[in-house]
């Protein structure tokens, strides 16, 4: 991108009439969508620039483009072509504009700004009123009318800020900076990563221009002082007086410590020995603490802290300094990381409460997708711990050849430590089926058979077969007779003496009653179930986003995982939140060491609320059997999800 500061040529009009034999005022002008004023004054700049070789001129009433030495024309169109048409984009004009005043020291008339800027005034007024909307959560203001001079108010923290987070671009791109001061940043610089080093040069590009043109960060709030206690801090303030003495002046306090920013906020560190070197807040230990015991009390999900707590106090503490300071850091990958880790991102949720809480800090979207990545990583390597070695029995009745073949494809599916063992259908019994923790068969089995079996084809689909893999993992949990290519694995968990419609005149504490009741008289829960479940409610409601209710408890009827689920076909409302499906569980008191089930429940039950279409299926879902063909969706085909 060009400077704002740099050369306005118009080069999308010269390219336009090398195309165009000639086109009216009026058609160039919605063309460029600016004003015809703005053309003519564009048209005034080229025929300068093009002056001895060509011209664009009116006749009668269309413009022409006129060629009177082609080997001239075409060395200055290849000099005017090099030079972008930088002011042809709104946003491009809201970056000049910001430039303009902030670099002002008197205010500034409009018409002479549209002028400079070769827009007509209603471009003006237009690109103002947006700059103005952009400017208010910067607690940045323009003031005065159009007609009239034009100031930018605001702290110049703000300003900053601005600059960093939305024009750095187009307004410090072309900033030269000093051979000695780059030498002296490199060297302070060199223990950090680049991106560091990168967002510091900007800090410190920001810092120098403003500062030595009179516009003095002035006093800070007292938790910026307190980073002078930081052993960051020491490194900065040599740098800065490093510089000072190549420029003749004096750095205070202030300015050093906006420098300090960008390494206060930084990312944590790839390098374990980096990530050591730097001295951890005394405060961030009980911060995560308390955000894991969050999501255990509010998810029932078990964090291990021993393996999940190194970086992530890191980068804790780095977030709280970035928030605090005012430093953003934009996720890149913000959308994939809701899309495909939906129960990552609302345990980040909780873990975002938690900071506002104690710190009394919001947590950003971009920083609340960095959150997500990390309760993302803890749930990829959750799922690794708990794959296991199976023993596979996989039964043919076409011959040993057919049966090879099975199985050659299989070991591309299966953990190269599965050991495959092949039986021909006719040799097949119960006892010899037993031990083996999968069974794979191309025939209808002639036995009896108490393990998971998987019917597949001797040619199969490798990514409907991982899926069903994978529902094997809960044989143990779920009343799965046989694996099929749904993704729900809450089928398994589901009967019809579960599922409730509950018309718009009951309340949402009256239906979880209902459905609770209704389980402990069946013995599928204990009796004190239900007050359990008020009373975890009164800690913290279990609504999440988009219409959903989770309450949940532990039970100790029996050692498996209770799903009911209740529709509203007509939507309530509870705490300001609008109910339109409870999924209410009732957990073992020992769940599994892994919370593997638990976990994928959860998944499911976000990616539900998360498909309007689908959600829209399972409230309007008058009996059992609508919910389960609501429930049914093909391996792969929700959300994204991977079979």
């Amino acid at each position: 991108m060009k400077s704002v500061f740099g050369d306005n040529r118009l080069a999308n009009i010269l390219q336009f009439f090398c195309r165009t034999p000639s086109a009216a005022l009026s058609t160039l002008a919605e063309r460029l969508e600016v004003s015809e004023r703005t053309v003519r004054n564009d048209l005034k700049q080229l025929n300068a620039a093009l002056e001895g070789c060509a011209v664009i001129e009116a006749v009668q009433g269309r413009y022409r483009l006129r060629i009177y030495d082609s080997d001239l024309f075409q060395t200055v169109r290849g000099r005017i072509l090099e030079v972008d048409d930088f002011l042809n984009s709104p946003q491009n004009r809201m970056d000049y504009m910001f430039g303009r005043l902030m670099r002002s020291i008197k205010p500034l008339l409009t018409d002479e700004l549209a002028y400079e800027m070769n827009i007509g005034r209603t471009t003006l007024v237009s690109d103002l009123k947006k700059l103005r909307t952009v400017l208010a959560p910067y607690q940045l203001a323009i003031l005065g009318k159009t007609g009239k001079g034009l100031v930018l108010q605001g702290r110049e923290s703000d300003i900053r800020h601005y600059i960093l987070e939305n024009s750095y671009d187009a307004l410090y791109r072309q900033y030269p900076l000093d051979p000695e001061v780059i030498e002296a940043a490199g060297q302070i610089l060199q223990p950090f990563e680049k991106s560091v080093q990168y967002h510091f040069r900007q800090f410190l590009t920001v810092m120098l221009d403003r500062f030595l043109t009179g516009h003095y960060i002035g006093c800070l709030s007292q938790q910026f002082y307190n980073l002078t206690a930081r052993a960051e801090y020491e490194a900065v303030d040599r740098l800065a007086d490093q510089i000072a003495g190549f420029l003749r002046v004096e750095f205070p306090v202030e300015e050093k410590l906006f420098l300090l920013l960008p390494i206060v906020g930084m990312r944590t560190p790839a390098d374990v020995q980096d990530m050591h070197s730097i001295e951890l807040d005394a405060s961030v230990r009980p911060l995560m603490e308390r955000v894991l015991r969050q999501i255990r009390l509010e998810m029932d999900i078990r964090l291990d802290s021993t393996g999940f707590s190194e970086e992530f106090l890191y980068h804790l503490m780095f977030m709280i300094n970035r928030l605090r300071f005012h430093v953003r850091l934009k996720n890149p990958m913000l959308d994939e990381l809701r899309g495909k880790y939906p129960l990552a991102w609302q345990m980040a949720g909780v873990a975002a409460r938690v900071v506002r809480d104690a710190c009394g800090l919001e947590v950003t979207e971009d920083e609340r997708g960095y959150l997500a990545s990390y309760f993302g990583v803890f749930l990829e390597e959750n799922q690794l711990r708990s794959a296991r070695s199976y023993q596979v029995a996989v039964v043919c009745g076409t011959g040993r050849v057919t049966a090879r073949l099975v199985a050659a494809q299989l070991k591309k599916v299966l953990d190269s430590s599965a050991e495959i063992t092949l039986f021909a259908d006719e040799r097949v019994t119960e006892e010899r089926l037993e031990p083996f923790d999968l069974v794979f068969t191309t025939v209808e089995l002639p036995c009896p058979c108490r393990r998971p079996v998987i019917r597949i084809r001797e040619i199969f689909n490798e990514q409907e077969l991982r899926h069903k893999i994978e529902k094997a993992r809960y044989w143990e949990q779920v009343d799965v007779p046989i694996l099929d290519n749904n993704w729900f694995v809450m089928v398994g968990l589901l009967e019809e003496s579960r599922f409730f419609v509950f018309d718009a005149s009951e309340r949402y504490e009256d239906a979880v009653d209902r459905m609770s009741s209704s389980l402990a008289r069946a013995g599928q829960v204990d009796r004190g179930f239900h007050e359990r479940l008020r009373a975890r409610e009164q800690r913290g409601t279990m609504v999440f986003d988009h219409a959903v209710a989770i309450p949940h408890s532990v039970q100790y009827a029996c050692d498996r995982l209770v799903l009911a689920v209740g529709v509203f076909p007509t939507p309530i409302e509870y705490r300001s939140h609008e109910i339109r499906v409870i999924f209410l569980m009732g957990l073992p008191e020992r769940l599994s060491s892994d919370d593997s089930l638990l976990i994928r429940i959860y998944d499911e039950i976000i990616r539900i609320a998360q498909d309007a279409a689908l959600l829209d299926q399972i409230t309007q879902a008058g009996c059992f059997q609508a919910l389960l063909r609501a429930l049914y969706r093909q391996a792969g085909e929700l959300g994204g999800k991977s079979c």
